[in-house]
């Protein structure tokens, strides 16, 4: 079993800044993509941003530019710096580490909120 704990959320005026941070119970990440998703209320969860094993990285068109995913595999974490952040940037954020096509670990989720 393998716990994610997210950590970064907040409140933030719009243009702000934050990092989340996604840690591992054990030592998974090195082998496995990882992803950052996003659920707003009343909408579906979305992916945010993807980064592969050997650090190649995916964005969702609305976060391009702003975002940046990375990952310390030696502290089992990985990062989502948001800057320019917009008031529908607003959500619970979740990391995700699929094991295979249909089972993955997912963290608690943290909550994003921008507003002035």
């Amino acid at each position: 079993q393998v716990q994610l704990v997210e950590s970064g959320g907040g409140l933030v005026q719009p243009g702000g800044s934050l990092r989340l941070s996604c840690a591992a119970s054990r030592r998974i990440f090195s082998i496995y993509d990882l992803g950052w998703y996003r659920q707003a209320p009343g909408k579906q969860r979305e992916l945010v941003a993807t980064i592969t094993s050997s650090s190649r990285t995916t964005y969702v068109d609305s976060v391009k530019g702003r975002f940046t995913i990375s990952r310390d595999n030696a502290k089992n974490t990985v990062y989502l710096q948001m800057n320019s952040l917009k008031p529908e940037d607003t959500a619970v954020y979740y990391c995700n580490v699929p094991i295979t096509p249909t089972f993955g670990y997912w963290g608690q989720g943290t909550q994003v909120t921008v507003s002035s």
